[in-house]
């Protein structure tokens, strides 16, 4: 018997990225997530027995109607007081982005430092940067919403990131909370925070997130029209 830990099966979900392509116009099939809420899309990929699919409920939208989708561009940080290399390896991680990307940055748990701020929005959305969701902290706030960028964060400080906080890599599996996140993965975020649609069934996804957006039309009608809960329930309503 082999005394030799077998990992390959986990090596393999947690790493490989599938270059899925959609029978849609990505960002047509975006521009339709934006048109829903996270709750129904949550469900659906509930139906799907997927439950670790919504980040950390700290991660909150700066204003109330921000809404975004797009594909996840995924970026790691830790806390480091060193600087060489941060500034060049940012510089090679912005010219990655592609316009439709949701950056999506994981700070490892750090609360000392601002990991996005007012330039960092402003070269992202150069080129292309739909949104953000910053599992960590953000500075220059008025000069990010002055650019009606869609961004998530869990803190704000005044606290730059060099001299606190390196890179540590950039479109590499990451988690946020207990969301494994890859790149390409599909990111939806509204008011009520943000979740993950795994790459592969983000078509099949948002068309039942789409039937159950319409039958939630239907059930308010026949709420409106006085019928009782019982009666809706056995006409296939739920609450």
């Amino acid at each position: 018997m082999s005394r030799k830990m077998n990992t390959e099966k986990l090596r393999s979900i947690r790493e490989t990225i599938e270059p899925v392509a959609f029978s849609i116009p990505e960002p047509e099939l975006c521009a339709r997530y934006e048109k829903l809420y996270t709750g129904a899309v949550n469900d659906v990929l509930r139906e799907l027995c997927l439950t670790n699919v919504a980040l950390p409920p700290q991660i909150m939208p700066l204003t109330l109607d921000m809404v975004v989708c797009g594909p996840a561009f995924t970026i790691r940080s830790n806390m480091d007081p060193t600087l060489t290399g941060e500034l060049e390896d940012r510089v090679k991680m912005l010219d990655q982005i592609r316009p439709g990307h949701v950056c999506v940055w994981n700070a490892n748990g750090d609360d000392g430092a601002s990991h996005w701020g007012e330039v960092m929005t402003a070269a992202s959305r150069k080129r292309g940067c739909r949104g953000a969701i910053v599992d960590g902290g953000i500075r220059d706030t008025r000069g990010i919403l002055q650019q009606e960028f869609p961004i998530w964060c869990r803190y704000r400080t005044s606290n730059g990131s060099l001299s606190r906080a390196k890179m540590t890599g950039f479109q590499v599996p990451i988690m946020v909370g207990n969301v494994l996140i890859k790149p390409g993965d599909i990111i939806m975020a509204d008011i009520d925070g943000a979740i993950c649609i795994p790459r592969k069934l983000a078509e099949a996804v948002l068309l039942r997130a789409e039937e159950i957006e319409h039958n939630e039309g239907e059930i308010k009608k026949w709420v409106n029209a006085g019928l009782s809960a019982e009666e809706i329930h056995g006409r296939g309503g739920y609450f």
